[in-house]
């Protein structure tokens, strides 16, 4: 019990030195640095500084070898191993650990150090905005090669101008393909693609077959589809008379697309006629007259109806109309997507319609009878073969139904189903350049 007591007042009495000692080294730390002690000339430390070390030095020894003297000897014999405990030691003895942090060289910046610092990026700065405001604008690989550092050797100078010259090249090569990645996706006309052979559609099974879909209703006969009589047909019209020379308008004007936002005209069917009257008139040179009637607003039972009195005023205020085109987005199955890529650009499909004023039960139907029907057959298979040769796919077949759909108003009235409700803007937009092109080589004869 006595030898526990004594083990025990001996360790309190040694512990008691340690604290006594690390306290006395802080306090002459702090003193020293309180008195500004000069620096020793040539980048010495300070006196202060070398009294500190070497009293930490002694420190460091007396801590190991009270409390570690294997790692003490290993130290005096040049090993340098005791690192592998520094952190150890340190975190025991946090006075200790704290005066080594401290007299090892790591201070930290001096304030005349960080002064230099900032001065020299001051006048790295300042040289930098002189160079670029004295040298020209106009010749960026000049200035890149002035802007190195003065008194560089020659051939270092070179390099740096040959590195900067291929840098140069290879930006200008980047954005070349960026410019031309940009280019792909701009529409360009389509040359013809294929000159279609006109012989075998005379065989009536073989034209129906490769160009139209009936409705099971109604009926046609070879003396109506024949490929000489739809050819015979002259659609060509003047772009220099007076007065607007096509007529484009909506009988169901509210039919939206995939992303079209609600109650947006603008992403309707409304706004892609916009888009093709754009393209007609500017790029064409054709006097266009897009109608903004909206028929479908209560009821698309009877839009057809509805809309008849305004286009007879429309067609008696505008005689120079020669051309009418009833534009309409079709609607698809979901599962079905009429679109096609059109030299990097989706495009969406679309397909030309005939009323034929007849039913299979009730044969023609004299009130909706159409002086312009044999044209408007002609109109149509004309559009469909010119797509077909300048643009192969993009349209679907000739849809052929029974009644008459306001296409008796002109010779030259096409209804089209451009898209469907699940194609995005983009598609039907992108569709209106190659349906402008093909009107164009229609109308003007060139196709």
């Amino acid at each position: 019990m006595e030898e526990k007591h004594s083990r025990k007042a001996f360790g309190g009495k040694k512990a008691g030195k340690l604290i006594l000692l690390a306290f006395l080294i802080l306090g002459i730390q702090a003193a020293a640095k309180s008195c500004g002690v000069a620096a020793v000339s040539n980048g010495q430390d300070t006196i202060g500084e070398a009294m500190l070390k070497s009293m930490s030095d002694e420190a460091r020894m007396l801590l190991y070898s009270q409390f570690m003297s294997g790692v003490a000897f290993v130290e005096e014999n040049g090993r340098g191993t005791y690192w592998l405990l520094q952190e150890e030691i340190d975190c025991l003895f946090p006075f200790y650990g704290y005066l080594t942090g401290n007299m090892t060289g790591e201070q930290e910046e001096s304030a005349g150090d960080i002064r230099t610092i900032l001065l020299a990026e001051a006048e790295e700065e300042s040289t930098h905005l002189h160079l670029e405001e004295t040298l020209p604008k106009e010749a960026p690989a000049e200035q890149n090669a002035a802007s190195g550092v003065e008194g560089d050797a020659a051939g270092n100078g070179a390099a740096g101008q040959a590195a900067d010259t291929e840098l140069a090249d290879l930006l200008r090569a980047e954005n070349e393909a960026a410019m031309q990645q940009v280019r792909t996706t701009a529409f360009l006309p389509h040359e013809k693609q294929t000159e279609l052979d006109l012989g075998p559609l005379e065989d009536y099974e073989t034209l129906m077959r490769q160009f139209y879909t009936m409705d099971e209703n109604t009926v046609a006969g070879s003396d109506q589809l024949n490929v000489q009589k739809l050819m015979g047909e002259d659609m060509t019209i003047s772009k220099d008379a007076e007065g607007p020379q096509i007529l484009i308008y909506h009988t169901h004007a509210h039919e939206a697309f995939a992303d079209s936002e609600p109650g947006d005209m603008s992403e309707t069917i409304m706004g892609v006629g916009e888009r093709l009257t754009t393209i007609l008139t500017e790029q064409y040179g054709y006097q266009v007259l897009h109608h903004l009637g909206q028929y479908d607003t209560i009821s698309r039972d009877d839009s057809y109806a509805v809309a008849l009195g305004d286009l007879e005023a429309l067609l008696q205020e505008y005689p120079s109309i020669q051309v009418v085109i009833d534009l309409h987005r079709d609607a698809m199955p979901e599962e079905t997507r009429l679109v096609m890529d059109l030299d990097g650009r989706p495009t969406a499909r679309f397909m030309f319609f005939n009323g034929l004023s007849r039913t299979k039960t009730t044969g023609n139907i004299s009130y909706l009878y159409n002086e312009n029907l044999d044209s408007n057959l002609a109109f149509s298979f004309q559009m469909q073969k010119t797509a077909m040769e300048y643009y192969p796919n993009l349209t679907r077949r000739i849809f052929l139904r029974g009644y008459r759909y306001n296409m008796h108003l002109r010779p030259k009235t096409l209804l089209i189903e451009l898209g469907a409700q699940n194609n995005t803007l983009e598609e039907v937009m992108n569709a209106c350049d190659p349906l402008a092109h093909i009107l164009d080589l229609v109308l003007s004869g060139t196709g």
